[in-house]
């Protein structure tokens, strides 16, 4: 399974290569730790963003596996989102980012 080390690499290759996330993410590990990602910059700090992803470790890269759907996270509360409307503005960038996960 992926670490936060090696989750945060991955999703800071796939920025580099593509395009910043127009909005401030951060997605909390459920205690594992933090990804937040400002424009291309990758840290694992809890800082404030405009869209706060909750989510295991184990659930982000069932995700990445597509072992898990993203609506059946949500519905069954593995994966909250802080601002529904924005996550659906974003989804294709989220999915790719979530996608490194595996």
């Amino acid at each position: 399974m992926a670490t936060i080390e090696q989750l945060t690499a991955r999703i800071a290759q796939t920025l580099e290569a593509g395009e910043p996330l127009p909005h401030v993410v951060k997605i909390d590990l459920k205690g594992a730790g933090f990804i937040h990602i400002a424009g291309d910059q990758v840290t694992n700090q809890d800082a404030p963003a405009d869209l706060v992803v909750t989510i295991s470790l184990d659930d982000i890269v069932a995700l990445g596996r597509r072992r898990l759907d993203p609506m059946t996270a949500l519905m069954s509360r593995k994966m909250r989102m802080s601002d529904m409307g924005l996550a659906m503005s974003m989804q294709s960038k989220i999915q790719a980012l979530f996608a490194q996960a595996a």
